[in-house]
């Protein structure tokens, strides 16, 4: 019987197995990296799902501690599954799968490789939510963004290419900061795993500690410039709105790693540290929301406010959790799930509604030709996965709608219920912040419910622009194969409203564990190694 901990290294062992084997394929043989990349996502999907009932099933706090080369903890680089950890790697997965299914009508075809990105793309994700190690951080965010460079600039056109290119330079000086940041709390702490920095921080004196605080100062920026925050987030309306629709609707969830790896390191610092970083953080955010509600305002593209909701979702998330207190932040992991799903889903039908405008269409042709696409190879690929769907308008509206009522935050959908929980718990009865003053409560339930306001003028105005009152006639020509992908993450959002109880209750256990770093020390330096196999099976 396999031990429960060996599933934690599954996630990255998967996606790195597939990815390195389609490298030996040719691109004409789609059929078979599809089919690969399909039982990737479906594999990492059910192992999500088995990590998360392990460790939130008995009701009570748990994590399972893999130690890579069964060296004894804090030696060993440890992967660590908690509530928190399993909760973003069933997201990753459930995101993956209908982009992947989207891409496969059209954006496969148009450059080499995007099977094998795709897959090294989900390594370094599930590796930097795994990872209990800063220096294995570090790796596992190279990979990501490795795999998301060539992503990025997957399908050409001067307006990719263009964003792409800012979005690599402002990632590497990013990873130079992260790199030297580590390099000062190794100086400083002596150790690179994140559960011994935080026991070592709190005995350190002399120029130990301020070495320390500097070091995580540094690995702070570096995250907060990947969560995309105000002004360091300039970089990623450009880059994610020229980025092609699938790649887009899984970059929804990039900016959710920065804010990840700084919720879990901002609650391992010495407490003196936190009152800072917090503040820092709120101030970060709610600049972040007001930016991203004027920018959404000014958006002529909904694709460039496609990209104004994920810093507006970033931004939500950053000034929720520099509020440091259990129910706010269990809220606002509420609002995570439903916002990445809804912006994910929301590029998809973007990338329908505009497709006309794609700076890559005029360049589709031939570069499927390059790639051995021939118009034979056309229409039998049509044939296969069927002709157009009847009635795409009603199916793009209503997609439409039922997506802006979620980032608008209308009930009944998980955007309001999101925004209500986070509301409850800054206004209601037994609302307690006591790291927040009456101020920041007050300027950030205003700002939930302003930039509700903002995306409902903003979202009404492009879709009476687009369906009740189009400038030339809208027509879109769609398939089955890049319908199912929507309403497959409309219903996840349907279905969080209906499990929104046991939803939450997750969310408030994980925010519970977050706010008592204790449970995961003791779970990282208390690991065990695994037995011999002659002492386990004598």
């Amino acid at each position: 019987m396999v031990e429960p901990a060996h599933l934690v290294v599954a996630p990255i062992l998967i996606p790195l197995v597939t990815g390195a084997l389609m490298l030996f394929f040719e691109d004409r043989e789609r059929r078979l990296k599809t089919a690969l990349s399909l039982v990737s996502i479906l594999a990492l999907i059910s192992i999500a799902t088995a990590l998360l009932n392990t460790v939130h099933g008995g009701g009570h706090a748990a994590s399972l501690v893999y130690l890579v080369g069964n060296w004894p903890a804090p030696i060993a680089i440890s992967l660590v599954a908690d509530r928190l950890a399993a909760v973003m790697l069933l997201l990753t997965a459930l995101l993956a799968l209908p982009a992947m299914i989207f891409a496969t009508q059209r954006w496969e075809k148009v450059g080499p490789h995007f099977h094998s990105l795709f897959q090294f793309l989900l390594v370094g994700l599930n590796g930097a939510f795994l990872t209990g190690d800063l220096f294995n951080l570090f790796v596992f965010f190279e990979v990501m963004l490795a795999a998301s460079y060539g992503l990025a600039l997957h399908g050409g056109g001067a307006l990719r290419v263009r964003g792409g290119l800012n979005y690599i330079v402002v990632n590497l000086v990013a990873s130079l900061i992260f790199l030297i940041g580590i390099a000062m709390v190794f100086s400083a702490a002596g150790s690179l795993n994140m559960a011994e920095i935080a026991l070592r921080a709190e005995s350190m004196q002399g120029f130990a500690l301020p070495a320390l605080h500097v070091g995580l100062a540094m690995l702070g920026l570096a995250f907060l410039i990947k969560a995309g925050m105000w002004p360091l987030g300039l970089w990623l309306v450009p880059a994610y709105s020229a980025a092609a629709g699938p790649v887009a609707a899984v970059f929804a969830i990039l900016s959710k790693v920065g804010v990840y790896a700084l919720l879990r390191l901002a609650l391992l610092v010495p407490n003196e540290g936190i009152a800072f970083g917090s503040l820092v953080i709120f101030i970060g955010g709610v600049a972040t929301l007001v930016f991203a509600s004027i920018g959404i305002l000014a958006s002529q593209s909904l694709k460039r406010a496609a990209g104004y909701f994920v810093l507006m979702s970033s931004g939500t998330l950053l000034a929720a959790f520099g509020m440091s207190q259990s129910a706010v932040t269990a809220g606002a992991l509420f609002y995570m799930l439903s916002s990445t799903l809804a912006v994910g889903a929301f590029f998809l039908v973007v990338e329908l509604i505009e497709r006309e405008q794609d700076a890559a269409s005029s360049v589709l042709a031939v570069t499927m030709e390059a790639y051995g696409e021939g118009e034979e190879d056309m229409e039998e690929e049509e044939a296969e996965v069927g002709r157009t769907m009847p009635g795409a308008v009603a199916i793009l509206g209503i997609g439409f709608c039922l997506l802006a009522m979620v980032l608008i935050g209308l009930p009944p959908l998980p955007g309001f219920l999101a925004k209500f929980a986070i509301l409850t718990a800054l206004l209601g009865p037994e609302a307690s912040v006591p790291a927040a003053s009456n101020f920041m409560r007050g300027t950030l339930a205003v700002l939930l419910i302003a930039s509700g306001v903002v995306s409902l003028v903003a979202l009404s105005r492009a879709g009476i622009r687009v369906f009740w009152a189009p400038v030339e006639p809208f027509l879109p020509r769609i398939t089955v194969t890049e319908t199912a992908p929507i309403l497959y993450l409309l219903g996840l959002l349907i279905a969080l409203v209906l499990a929104a109880g046991p939803a939450m209750n997750l969310f408030l256990a994980t925010a519970d564990d977050l706010h008592h770093q204790v449970r995961y020390l003791d779970a990282v330096l208390g690991a065990e190694r695994v037995p011999p196999f002659a002492e386990a099976h004598p």
